[in-house]
């Protein structure tokens, strides 16, 4: 009944206990059977007799054997659990709630590692200065004597919200002191926090169409009801007053995800005046506004706010990496207790060692150097990868620069799905994102969501190049098709 693997990565009293206890569960070894010596089961097995002991001892201490002075090694009395009886049970698993189920029919964002990828989002990596970043993260997590590894202080470092606030008035033109902020960990956390606190099932939350996947799945998964605020090529185009009452307001007015507009100021004034006639709140989604190539930032939206309505969601997903989950959000004095203690229930804050390095790299000037070495690098970047997509893809795609933002939008010149143009491209390892499936209401538009910042020349033209024999792919099996309806078509005749 037992066989052990020599060489195995499991060593042989795990691989003996794992096996014993197999068989008890499955009803094969049934209780009070009494099992071999030691010593007689040692040598049938051909191991030495202090691997049976150690396997013996942890299924004592987990109580599957019991070991009775003069009765010898016997198994206890447990349930008989066979194993089709085991599968049986786990298929009477009880539901996810209505909420868990929601969440799982959301869509997922995820990247292809190690891979041609224009994915939208991603910066580049290589030129990020990690020498300096790992030497401010060692540093503190060596610095024993303050106190960076405790429970306290859930809502971000003193350090790191005094840098984030001081960044945020030069740059955004954000109102707030540090206590205003809340560090989380990444923008999605952000919006999930903002959701369990503001909506209640049956809510309405207005959501800009096409828009971002991660706030509608956060908002939608909380039991609210979305509004569509649509967007076209040429701008924001809704009537508040047929709409019903908004509880949240979601815009990414800097840089709208997924059409790159930047949103004009008599429309965020509108929209200021529409929250506070409604008594809604605003969630300003400013998630790579650092990037802007030609002329000055428009401030953010939070700024313009009187009336403290304008919750503000920032992340450094874009402007260092993405697996560094770190995001914050700014909100009014009267709900930051109330976000602290609802963080501290979630769970969702960064560890404080990588919160206070942080706040070092801010506030050396370590943060601004690389902004302004990535500014120069993505001005390049776009200009260098739609020339190429002008170039290669133009029988197929529309691609123009645009003044902000890390992605452009590519519109087909004919008639094409673009979930067949990614399922093609990904067969030739080139990965993107399809505009279509940013659109939750209206008649979709189709056309690639491209992403250029964390892709160098060369493997942007690789990738372009990729792109292009995968539009020929799509050519040549529409014509072999046409080919096959043709000679059908002569043999019915």
């Amino acid at each position: 009944m037992i066989t052990l693997e020599r060489g195995a990565v499991s060593t042989l009293h795990r691989q003996l206990y794992a096996s014993l206890r197999s068989h008890i569960l499955d009803g094969r070894l049934p209780a009070r059977t009494r099992l071999p010596a030691t010593r007689e089961l040692a040598s049938d097995l051909g191991v030495s007799r202090n691997t049976v002991i150690a396997a013996y001892d942890a299924l004592i201490a987990e109580g599957y054997l019991e070991s009775v002075r003069g009765s010898g090694t016997r198994v206890a009395s447990l349930p008989q659990r066979m194993v089709g009886e085991r599968r049986i049970g786990e298929e009477r698993l009880p539901e996810l709630s209505a909420r868990g189920r929601l969440l799982l029919m959301q869509p997922q964002d995820r990247t292809v590692a190690n891979q041609i990828a224009f994915h939208p989002g991603c910066p580049e990596i290589d030129a990020f200065p990690f020498a300096i970043w790992s030497r401010l993260l060692g540093l503190h997590t060596r610095r024993v004597k303050e106190d960076l590894f405790g429970y306290h202080l859930v809502g971000g470092h003193p350090r790191l919200l005094a840098a984030l606030a001081k960044y945020l008035s030069v740059s955004r033109g954000v109102k707030c002191d540090p206590e205003q902020i809340i560090v989380v960990t990444g923008a999605q956390a952000a919006l999930d926090l903002v959701a369990r606190l503001f909506m209640d099932p049956g809510d309405n939350f207005w959501i800009e169409d096409p828009g971002y996947h991660g706030a509608y799945s956060a908002f939608f998964g909380a039991g609210g009801r979305p509004v569509p605020l649509r967007v076209e090529p040429t701008g924001w185009q809704f009537d508040p007053d047929d709409a019903p009452r908004p509880k949240l307001i979601f815009v990414t007015p800097s840089c709208q995800w997924p059409l790159g507009l930047v949103m004009p100021m008599e429309v965020r004034l509108r929209l200021l005046e529409i929250a506070e006639r409604h008594d809604a709140w605003i969630i300003e989604d400013d998630y790579d506004s650092e990037y802007r190539f030609r002329g000055h930032p428009i401030p953010a939206m939070q700024g313009l706010d009187d009336s403290g309505r304008v919750i503000y969601v920032g992340t450094l997903s874009k402007t260092m990496f993405p697996s560094i989950r770190v995001a914050y959000v700014v909100v009014p004095k009267k709900l930051v207790a109330g976000f602290r203690s609802a963080l501290n229930v979630t769970g969702q804050h960064p560890p404080l060692f990588l919160q206070a390095a942080l706040a070092e790299f801010i506030t050396e000037g370590f943060f601004s150097t690389h902004l302004k070495r990535m500014r120069r690098l993505y001005a390049r970047r776009m200009q260098d990868f739609v020339a190429c997509c002008q170039e290669r893809l133009g029988d197929w795609l529309t691609v123009e620069q645009r003044d902000t933002g890390m992605q452009v939008a590519g519109w087909f010149t004919q008639p094409l799905d673009d979930g067949v143009v990614l399922a093609a491209a990904r067969r030739r390892a080139v990965d993107f994102a399809r505009i279509s499936s940013h659109y939750r209401f209206s008649r979709p538009a189709h056309g690639l969501f491209l992403g250029y910042a964390g892709v160098d020349r060369d493997h942007a033209e690789r990738g372009v190049e990729r792109l292009r024999m995968a539009f020929q792919d799509i050519e040549s099996r529409d014509r072999g098709r046409r080919c096959e309806k043709r000679g059908s078509a002569g043999l019915r005749v």
